[in-house]
């Protein structure tokens, strides 16, 4: 069933791909006659970091939108996991691994509550994970002021600033995550279980998937990833910081590089190669604005502008497909 689901996820993977090739193209072009270089070394390294960062919380996002669910609460995750990270961690190599696991697990805890309130108070995605943001956001606004903590040095000089050649840790870490979340799609009955009850939830009880069981795992995976997110963000920032996420618009991005890879909102149809690419448009988008010093506001608008675009030409395949 999923081989049958992610054919248009893999075309729509092709189509991100092309529009991320042309888009460098053309601001290298730009760049370039604005007399910039787009693809030195410092821009190149900038721009994986921007996409490790927000690449691991759209893999996780990935997961659950492909189960026809949502998680808004993503943000405030990342944010919630610094400054768990750092505060744990002190500045102490000693407490490297207690720090991350306990991240994870705070992380994992909010996922479970996040599915429960999804499958088992039946309520609505969007409603349950808003509020879930609403009472993480309380906490940091009311317990936090600025940044807390201290990462461990191991920590920032490995996840946050290692390269192997132009490549950061980080970007690798991505790849490593997103490699999992492709072979538990495509590979696992997890996947098949997830696209059937993204697809048609009813069909899918029906035919004996465990359907509660499945958006559960996929919301504390989601919540995971930014777990992990954040205690890459603690590597870079050297500390905990309360807003990271929200300024960093984790939640909104996350959303929009998985449907520019081109899943479906409603669920049933996705995929992490896709997604990857979506990140990658997004970073590269972000780099050459950067370049050519583009104001932040008129930058938002472009984005916007883009993903509306995305979105409504892959809802006309969608209706074109229909009708045949």
């Amino acid at each position: 069933m999923s081989d049958v689901l992610s054919l248009p996820a893999r075309r729509a993977s092709l189509g991100v791909f092309g529009a991320l090739a042309l888009t460098l193209a053309t601001g290298w072009l730009v760049v370039t006659l604005d007399g910039g270089q787009l693809f030195s070394l410092p821009t190149t390294v900038s721009l994986l970091h921007v996409a490790a960062g927000l690449g691991l919380v759209a893999v996780g996002q990935t997961l659950v939108i492909v189960g026809g669910s949502l998680d808004l609460s993503v943000a405030y995750v990342v944010s919630l996991s610094t400054l768990v990270t750092a505060e744990t961690m002190g500045g102490d190599n000693g407490a490297l691994l207690p720090a991350i696991g306990l991240a994870l697990a705070v992380s994992a805890a909010i996922g479970l509550f996040n599915g429960l309130l999804v499958t088992k108070a039946r309520m609505n995605a969007f409603i349950a994970t808003v509020g879930v943001a609403l009472l993480l956001k309380g906490y940091l606004d009311n317990g936090y002021d600025g940044p807390a903590g201290k990462t461990a040095p191991v920590l920032v000089q490995s996840l946050g600033y290692q390269r192997v050649g132009p490549v950061p840790v980080s970007f690798l870490l991505l790849l490593a995550v997103a490699a999992a979340a492709w072979f538990a799609l495509a590979r696992t009955r997890f996947g098949h279980h997830l696209l059937a009850v993204g697809g048609d939830p009813e069909v899918a009880r029906l035919s004996g998937v465990r359907n509660s069981r499945v958006l559960v795992t996929a919301h504390v995976l989601c919540s995971l990833c930014a777990g992990l997110a954040g205690v890459y963000l603690a590597s870079r920032l050297g500390s905990g910081a309360p807003r990271v996420g929200t300024e960093g618009l984790y939640d909104l991005e996350s959303i929009a590089a998985v449907v520019l890879g081109g899943a479906a909102l409603a669920g049933g149809r996705g995929g992490v190669v896709g997604t990857v690419g979506g990140v990658l448009l997004l970073a590269s988008i972000d780099a050459i604005f950067n370049q050519l010093e583009v104001d932040a506001f008129f930058k938002q608008v472009i984005r916007g502008v883009i993903i509306i675009a995305a979105v409504a030409i892959y809802a006309r395949r969608a209706l074109r497909k229909a009708a045949f």
